[in-house]
């Protein structure tokens, strides 16, 4: 990237730019898909992929809902598409466009997906795996946009301090474990468990809830999950804030990403309390991606500052202990 010309700089931007936009248009994709639940439309429109027949129905009750998420959908797929033609063109690392193909044929898997729930009226597995998907789906969006940012192979390469768990493994595991609760979530609303338990931040008044069904131990388990999560984020916050706060590409992430934690608590606290109101929902449903997204964006920054300079070191062994043999040997 360093050797390029102006001209090649300049394309690499305008890919990174629409990878951007992109990735922002699946976010829109994840918080209108929120609203469809959050309004119980989900099959106000109950016949795929036209919608009573026709291409544009009747804009009314649910079906506003839910025939806005399948145009938000159509636009993420045109998006993709483009970003994939364009990423083929001006892209000239090869993963890089293997990353876009891959996006571009799990959107097709998820509105497929969407289509199969639709037809047979939510079953719960598809309904989940469609949640999930779409969440894997922006995590990729989020992964591209960041691999065609020009500054990506420029920045400087750091030390990591010695510890038990390096920064790189921690990071791992929180955003494995922010996706898993993403899913527990998912479970909740499609079962509409999410008031079985009524109050917060106790459980009908108690710490753990005197009596069960399979409702209130998803709830529950969710509940848990948020706080298995908090600890996570705190840890690996705390973790970046002691050992690289002079390096702002990570910095930065581990603040948004305790801040995110913060509004998505926030957020939880006041769907229960309102008896789940349709904004803050949704919007706890979108502000959970945009935690993943965070934890993933540190993640993978964390590897490329971090890490790579350990496989450098280690390539660059080998290749003297291959020269040392030939010595030997000769």
């Amino acid at each position: 990237m360093m050797n390029q010309s102006p001209t090649e700089v300049e394309k690499a931007r305008g890919l990174h730019r629409f990878a951007v936009l992109t990735a922002g248009a699946t976010f829109c994709l994840i918080f209108v898909g929120g609203l469809v639940t959050s309004t119980g439309s989900a099959l106000a429109v109950p016949d795929w992929p036209l919608a009573f027949g026709k291409l544009i129905p009747a804009w009314q009750g649910g079906i506003r809902f839910e025939f806005g998420h399948r145009l938000a959908a159509g636009t993420v797929v045109v998006l993709t598409l483009v970003l994939m033609a364009w990423a083929w063109r001006a892209e000239p690392r090869r993963w890089v466009r293997k990353l876009v193909m891959l996006a571009f044929g799990l959107i097709i898997v998820q509105a497929v997906l969407g289509g199969i729930t639709v037809l047979f009226e939510l079953p719960l597995a598809i309904a989940v795996t469609h949640a999930a998907t779409a969440q894997a789906l922006f995590c990729l969006m989020v992964s591209i946009a960041i691999f065609t940012n020009p500054r990506w192979e420029t920045r400087p390469h750091v030390d990591d301090p010695p510890s038990r768990i390096p920064l790189t493994t921690l990071a791992v595991a929180t955003t494995a474990i922010i996706y898993m609760q993403i899913l527990v979530g998912a479970l909740m609303r499609h079962m509409s468990a999410g008031l079985v338990i009524p109050d917060f931040p106790l459980s009908f008044g108690y710490v753990i809830p005197p009596y069960w069904n399979e409702f209130i131990a998803v709830n529950f388990a969710h509940r848990c999950g948020a706080v298995v999560v908090t600890a996570m984020v705190l840890w690996t916050v705390v973790r970046v804030l002691r050992t690289h706060r002079e390096v702002v590409a990570l910095r930065r992430p581990a603040l948004g990403l305790f801040i995110l934690l913060v509004v998505q608590i926030c957020l939880g606290a006041i769907t229960i309390w309102s008896g789940r109101m349709v904004i803050p929902t949704t919007s706890h449903v979108a502000v959970g991606a945009g935690v993943l997204a965070t934890s993933l964006t540190l993640t993978l920054r964390a590897y490329h500052i971090l890490g790579a300079p350990n496989r450098a070191h280690a390539i660059e062994s080998r290749a003297s202990s291959r020269v040392i043999e030939r010595q030997v040997t000769a």
